[in-house]
Order: structure tokens, then C-alpha cells, then sequence
């Protein structure tokens, strides 16, 4: 399959990168960020976000979304790696509506209303400083007609100020999925300020009572699940990367095209027309590893959980390579907040622990081919 977006896609982005040029740009991030927003995120923002279809593009149009696919979720998640936008739209539209669209009647009204910006659903998986989704230790206990949850979460995406929580816990059949009121009782949120000025939270569940109708899908059937969302999540993050690895390159380049030097352009010195040409080439190859990543997703393929890890993990890298040049070729002052590659550096740092870094990509590759 060609690697290369199709027309409809690329109106798609152009819609996404307009928008959200015109109402989230960089200076919506710092906005919220100096004025110690409570919530981190716009909630006025993401309705719009649904108004204009940017919050379902996974969720089928009998439930109120767009009905497409993962590469149209990319593309968006990409638009918002080149702005810094902080927004619901990984947690709720990208994770939790994966998740939730293999729950019951009841549970799927949520996609409706994360499609329409209505509301934000938030994936509560790693439990520890680093991704490790196969050693989840919360716990679901038999208890009445439902289960007792215990457990503490951390690097909850928007937890802080989730309508709904998906928490997954180990039960005596194995990993189970909870859709969980985050008001109940037993359940409590901190939100987590990161180093980027977006949002997570550290939830913890003591003694939470749920009924059986919790239960995202069957019990014991989580890990499917949770490893389609998590594939998903991935191949997400890796556009959001490549988003904003590459925003940053176009800034160094308009940099280097104006800064003078010893009379000089210091877009004319080879060194740095070099390094800029090696960064162009690697971002082209991050770039194609994650739209083929969505591809894969989208066409169902076996290895489509390989092809987002290879995506997040050359996506990764890339960006780091992309900020670190950004910062450099800008000399001292890249290092001060009123130049912007200083805050694309940030948000690099915590996408790049996001799902799992390259290391942790790397091993499950090699895992996954015997070694």
C-alpha cells in the first residue's frame, strides 16, 4: 500500500492543522500553563473539537462518529504534536474509545458523547514509573454481585478530570476491563502536572464497589482488548511525534533562514545544512514507519502490533534528534522559554515515555522474534 495519504486524508489534515492553528495554537499551551489552569485543558475547546468531528474519528457513525480509521486518528493526532495542544483527544477518542466499543449498550452511549466533546474517558493502566502493561497488580476481588477494586494507577491521561474512568485490574480469570464512575466511593484523583504542561493523574481505588455490568466486555477478556487500544495508542503517539519532530525542524529551518552571523546567514554555513538534510531524511522515515503502522491497523494485520511499535520507537527517536537540533542550531537562546523548541523538547520527553520508550519497544520486538 502506497505510503502516502490519500485526498480525502489530506483535506482531513488541512482541516485539523486550520483549526487548530486558529484556536489552539502554541500560545493556548502557555496560556493555561502561566495562568495555573485547574484543569489543564479546555473543555470549551474539546466541544468544538466535536462540533467539527475531531473526537470520533474511530467511533462508528451509529454511535455519532466519522466510522474511519487509524489513519485519519493519526492524522489529527499529528496536527496536534505540531501545535502542543493539550487535549482529551488520545485518552477519550483514541484509547477509551477503543475499549469501549467492545462494551455493552449501555457502555457504548459514551462514545456518543466523546464524539461530540461532551466528554472525557480516561485509560487506567500503568501502575509504575515506566509502561509495563503485562505486570498490572491492581486487583478485582468476587464481592457480592460485582467486584472490589484495589489498586493504584499512574500517567492517567486527563484522569484528573475524567466523567469516566477504564480501569484495568487482575482478576481471578484473568486481566478485566472496569468502566468505573470516578465519584464513587474509594476512588481517588491527583493530578499530576508534567514537565510539557499537559495532563495526567495518579488514581488510586480502595475498596471500589462495581457491579458486574462494570465489566468492559468478559471477565477475564481484557488483554485483547487493552493490546488493540494499547497497538492503537501507539502508532497514535508515534503521529503526534513525527508532529512535532517535524514542527520543530520547519521553525530551526525559518531560524537558520534569518539568524546572521559574522555577516552571514547561519543557514549558509555547511555544517548545519548538513545536519538539517541528515534530520529531513529521518523524519521521512519516521514518518512512513507510522503511516504504515495505521495502515496495518486499519487492513487488520497480524503483525499491526509490531509495525506500531517499530512507528513509536523510529518516531521516538526522530523526535528527540528533531528537538535536540532545534535547541542547538538556535544557540542560547533555544534554551529559554520565549523561544517555542524549548517547549517541543518538553513534550517530546513525555510522549516518548508514553506506551512505552524505544527500549521498551525494542525488547518486545526482540521478544517477539525469539531472542
Amino acid at each position: 500500500m502506497p505510503l502516502i495519504l490519500t485526498e480525502e486524508q489530506t483535506m482531513l489534515q488541512e482541516a485539523a492543522d486550520g483549526f487548530l492553528n486558529d484556536n489552539a495554537p502554541i500560545a493556548h499551551l502557555r496560556k493555561l500553563r502561566d495562568e495555573r489552569d485547574p484543569d489543564g485543558v479546555s473543555r470549551d475547546l474539546w466541544r468544538s473539537f466535536g462540533e467539527m468531528g475531531f473526537a470520533g474519528p474511530l467511533i462508528d457513525e451509529a454511535d455519532g462518529g466519522l466510522g474511519l480509521g487509524a489513519v485519519e486518528a493519526g492524522v489529527i493526532a499529528e496536527s496536534l504534536g505540531r501545535t502542543l495542544t493539550p487535549s482529551p483527544f488520545f485518552g477519550s477518542a483514541v484509547l477509551s474509545a477503543t475499549v469501549l466499543k467492545t462494551g455493552d449498550e449501555s457502555q457504548r452511549q459514551w462514545l456518543g458523547r466523546i464524539a461530540a466533546g461532551e466528554a472525557i474517558v480516561a485509560l487506567a493502566v500503568d501502575e509504575g514509573p515506566k509502561h509495563a502493561p503485562a505486570r498490572i497488580a491492581a486487583r478485582a476481588e468476587r464481592s457480592g454481585n460485582g467486584f472490589r477494586l484495589d489498586g493504584t494507577k499512574s500517567f492517567v491521561l486527563d484522569g484528573h478530570v475524567a466523567d469516566a474512568l477504564i480501569v484495568a485490574a487482575q482478576a481471578d480469570e484473568g486481566l478485566t476491563l472496569f468502566l468505573v464512575d470516578p465519584a464513587m466511593a474509594g476512588v481517588y484523583r491527583k493530578r499530576t502536572v508534567m514537565v510539557d504542561a499537559h495532563n495526567a493523574a495518579r488514581v488510586t481505588l480502595s475498596g471500589v464497589e462495581v457491579d458486574a455490568g462494570a465489566v468492559v466486555g468478559a471477565v477475564g477478556g481484557g488483554e485483547a482488548v487493552l493490546d488493540n487500544a494499547l497497538s492503537l495508542g501507539r502508532a497514535c503517539a508515534a503521529s503526534t511525534l513525527v508532529g512535532a519532530g517535524d514542527q520543530a525542524f520547519k521553525v530551526t529551518l525559518e531560524y537558520l533562514r534569518t539568524r546572521k552571523q559574522f555577516g552571514k546567514l547561519i543557514g549558509e554555513f555547511q555544517a548545519l545544512q548538513h545536519r538539517a538534510a541528515h534530520l529531513f531524511t529521518e523524519l521521512e522515515l519516521a514518518k512512513a514507519a507510522t503511516l504504515a503502522a495505521l495502515q496495518a491497523i486499519d487492513a487488520g494485520r497480524e503483525d499491526a502490533s509490531l509495525a506500531a511499535s517499530v512507528a513509536k520507537a523510529k518516531a521516538g527517536r526522530v523526535a528527540e534528534l528533531a528537538v535536540q537540533e532545534a535547541v542547538q542550531m538556535h544557540g542560547g537562546v533555544g534554551m529559554t522559554d520565549e523561544f517555542d523548541v524549548g517547549l517541543f523538547m518538553k513534550r517530546v520527553r513525555v510522549l516518548n515515555e508514553l506506551l512505552g520508550d524505544a527500549h521498551f519497544h525494542a525488547e518486545r520486538l526482540a521478544r517477539a522474534q525469539g531472542f
